[in-house]
């Protein structure tokens, strides 16, 4: 067998098992390889260019342990390919050389030409490649908006490597399972969208296609669970382990997809088939080029990433969140408990908390948060999220993930400057209060931020409350009388 940071970690244990004890003793990391879910899923991405990156391990370093390992236990040295000297200036330098790339691209250069120096330097990539470069780019001084907007590019210079890469697969009930299993019905409803673009676009039975479209339309609002849970679940556990480009860069994706459908589908309830037509055939392909980032980049990098307990987490709060696509093809994993964590029990609710004017159980402090008619979020003086009111019709989606999270992460990136400008205001104690007013699938929602400052005027942090103000806009006069008349 030859070894290089090519060779795939699920191809080296299953010529030579023993490695997995070695791998083990290694790094920490490398634990989870013990486990036969994370051999299906990570091992069979991975490589080992991958696994020393995970690991913080030198490339050279580990490749020879693993020679010298099979050598002692075989009786026969595997050939070492590659420059094993070295291995981790090696990573930086492929990512220089991806980072070189894509400023050639950002300056107007030739794609063909990308490709050529792609193939000749590099030949492969790794998701965490790609997610580094990014990362890079932004921390450089690129906007999020430009590496956004060369994404499609550098993604189609890198096509034909990540073509090559195993497709995924995870166990029914993973998330990355229910991720795929949306994919399959966001790619059959693209499809139909294209077709219902290209009838309209010579013409054809336009009001009956029109009338197809919007069905198709109507599935598709599905798109917007699939998006939050990734920017409410998985995003913010890959900013724990300090990968931020992928999420920073796919929001904005998300929202010029969100946009997008919104014009399509305003085409269509004006009857407009010519604009519905190059509207909707743009949008099945950004939907499709979607998937494929998600499918090569964002899932492989996450699954190489995230441990097990966090992908537990992960499960628990998109099951809070929801789902409209695909549901869950099982529990996962088996025999988890339902509901643990979140929320106050009778045990945690005993005994008496005084408060500022008066003494309730924790149990009742948790109730009436969640029967008030507005919502809560609370940022603390470092700009992390500590609370979320958790009631039966939020507004705006919220899970357990966000906890902890920076705030401005919390946010696509067209609108953090606002976040920032809010924050520095209150801290500064230049304002205390800030509101907006929107309309949102039909409902007037009313949004303030309230400076929180302690007795001694030091800012502690931001309070967020939202509220749906369509019945109260309509009220008028008055009622003194009791009416529950419906």
């Amino acid at each position: 067998m030859k070894l290089s940071g090519d060779t795939k970690v699920h191809e080296l244990l299953t010529t030579h098992p023993f490695l997995e004890d070695f791998l083990a003793s290694r790094s920490p990391r490398f634990e989870m390889l013990r486990n036969r879910m994370a051999r299906a899923t990570i091992g069979r991405v991975a490589t080992l260019r991958t696994a020393a990156g995970i690991a913080g391990i030198d490339l050279g370093e580990l490749l020879r342990d693993l020679a010298a390992e099979i050598q002692r236990r075989t009786g026969q040295a595997p050939e070492l390919e590659g420059d094993v000297e070295g291995g981790r200036t090696t990573r930086e330098q492929r990512i220089e050389v991806l980072k070189q790339i894509v400023r050639h691209l950002h300056d107007g250069g030739d794609l063909a030409a990308a490709r050529a120096r792609f193939a000749e330097a590099l030949g492969d990539v790794e998701a965490s490649e790609i997610a580094a470069m990014e990362e890079e780019l932004i921390r450089g001084g690129l906007p999020v908006a430009e590496v956004q907007r060369l994404c499609d590019v550098h993604v189609g210079t890198f096509r034909q490597a990540l073509d090559e890469h195993p497709t995924l697969d995870a166990p029914p009930g993973h998330p990355i399972h229910t991720y795929l299993e949306d994919n399959r019905i966001l790619t059959r409803l693209a499809d139909e969208l294209a077709a219902a673009a290209r009838a309209l676009g010579s013409g054809e039975r336009t009001q009956e296609s029109l009338t197809a479209a919007g069905r198709v339309l109507d599935a598709l609002q599905g798109i917007e669970n699939h998006y939050r849970r990734k920017e409410n679940q998985l995003f913010p556990i890959l900013e724990r382990h300090g990968v931020t480009g992928p999420s920073q860069v796919m929001w904005g994706v998300h929202d010029q997809i969100r946009a997008a459908l919104k014009r399509v589908r305003d085409a269509v309830e004006r009857r407009d088939a010519e604009t519905f037509a190059a509207g909707a055939a743009a949008l099945a392909r950004d939907i499709v080029e979607m998937i494929y980032k998600e499918e090569k980049i964002l899932f492989p990098l996450a699954l190489q990433t995230l441990t097990e307990a966090e992908w537990i987490e992960v499960r628990r709060g998109e099951d809070e969140l929801g789902y409209e696509l695909a549901r869950p093809a099982a529990d996962w994993p088996a025999g988890r408990a339902e509901g643990s964590g979140g929320g106050g029990t009778s045990r945690a609710g005993e005994g008496l908390r005084g408060l500022m004017t008066g003494e309730i159980t924790l149990e009742q402090l948790n109730l009436i948060l969640a029967h008030l008619p507005v919502d809560l979020s609370f940022v603390d003086e470092h700009d992390e999220v500590r609370f979320y009111s958790e009631g039966p019709n939020r507004i705006f989606p919220r899970s357990p993930a966000v906890i902890g999270r920076k705030v401005q992460n919390c946010h696509p990136p067209k609108s953090v400057h606002v976040v920032q400008r809010i924050l520095e205001a209150f801290r500064a104690g230049q304002r205390d209060v800030a509101e907006f007013w929107i309309q949102l699938q039909g409902k007037f929602i009313h949004i303030r931020y309230f400076a929180v400052r302690d007795q001694a005027g030091a800012y502690r942090g931001c309070l967020e409350v939202s509220q749906d103000v369509t019945r109260i806009r309509k009220l008028s006069g008055e009622q003194r009388l009791l009416d529950w008349q419906p």
